[in-house]
């Protein structure tokens, strides 16, 4: 049974990975950085390799106080729900019928979610802050890594940045759902009525494997 550690066994030594460590440990005695540095690579903790059916793709983590914790759109208990999460769970509710009210997602996770960031760190208050860095050489190796595995895997690609991704993925064995990103600013134009949620069930359900249960 592969493991995380296994698949990227090329990543953890690599020149840009020494690189965007040592700088990151001189950012985190510095700044206030998110997510904690516990929580940097929890998209690979909660979600196993063999276990991933699915991978949400963000961009970066939030840059609130209390917000990041390591899986893209999810937020720490109890947090507030940011604009785009609220604009997920509107669509839910629509697609599925379900109401979410805490914006955790890491029982989705546990359900073979991988809930991945294209760059795993953010300054508080600077989105975008540690954008080429290097963390996308990072997660374009876990995007590809996904790719290679046996199964079919469903790729969820919320606006362009998201979509430039498609490149890494072998589109005839994996399934891969786009729409705008579920952002304020483009929801209204393509997220809203998309129905994500009963597609990914459809799939899983039609290659014979366990559907999620978005609603908890």
């Amino acid at each position: 049974m592969p493991k995380w550690k296994d698949v990227l066994q090329d990543e953890w030594e690599a020149p840009y990975f020494l690189k965007l460590k040592e700088r990151l440990n001189l950012e985190y005695e510095s700044k206030t950085i998110f997510p904690e540095w516990d929580d940097v690579l929890n998209a690979l903790k909660y979600t196993a390799y063999d276990d991933v059916k699915v991978v949400i793709l963000g961009q970066d983590p939030y840059h609130g106080k209390g917000q990041a914790h390591g899986l893209s759109f999810s937020v720490q208990p109890g947090t507030p729900l940011p604009p785009s999460l609220r604009n997920m769970y509107k669509e839910l509710q629509s697609d599925l019928g379900c109401t979410r009210q805490d914006g955790d997602l890491r029982s989705w996770a546990a359900q073979g979610i991988l809930l991945l960031n294209t760059v795993l760190t953010v300054e508080e208050g600077n989105a975008h802050s540690h954008k080429g860095w290097g963390w996308e050489t990072f997660t374009d190796a876990v995007i590809r890594a996904v790719s290679e595995k046996e199964e079919p895997v469903i790729f969820v690609l919320w606006g362009r940045p998201a979509q430039t991704k498609k490149a890494l993925i072998d589109t005839e064995k994996h399934l891969i759902l786009e729409s705008v990103h579920p952002s304020p600013l483009s929801a209204s134009r393509g997220f809203f009525g998309s129905r994500p949620y009963s597609q990914i069930n459809a799939k899983l359900e039609e290659w014979g494997r366990e559907p999620i249960d978005f609603c908890r």
